[in-house]
């Protein structure tokens, strides 16, 4: 699996957005050890990068997401690391010997938008 951000965005012809250390994730640390791992990255507000990781199944309950600065995510998550880079809009799903990642635009779309 490759491990250098920018290769990961030239491989998906993509613009290469890494993430502000500064910043936040949104990661559900609960569910880390469940497969496939997901990571999906909307626009970033509120000092957040966008990111929001979580292993297995999404739950919507309140307290699924705990922020996290995206510093961390090396030592919590490093699978997800190389893929950082990758702009709003783009969608990562992990599990052992496979790798999916697409662009989904109904990421992007707001409230406003009317979705």
């Amino acid at each position: 699996m490759q491990s250098d951000p920018s290769e990961i965005c030239r491989r998906f012809g993509t613009t290469y957005m890494p993430p502000d250390a500064g910043l936040k994730v949104g990661i559900a640390l609960e569910s880390l050890g469940n497969i496939p791992l997901h990571a999906v990255r909307l626009r970033p507000e509120g000092g957040t990068c966008g990111w929001y990781i979580y292993g297995g199944e999404h739950s919507t309950e309140i307290d699924f997401y705990q922020a996290l600065h995206v510093d961390h995510l090396p030592e919590l998550c490093p699978e997800i690391v190389p893929y950082l880079a990758l702009p709003p809009g783009w969608r990562v799903l992990l599990a052992p010997d496979y790798e999916d990642v697409w662009f989904d635009g109904e990421l992007l779309k707001s409230e406003a938008d009317g979705s």
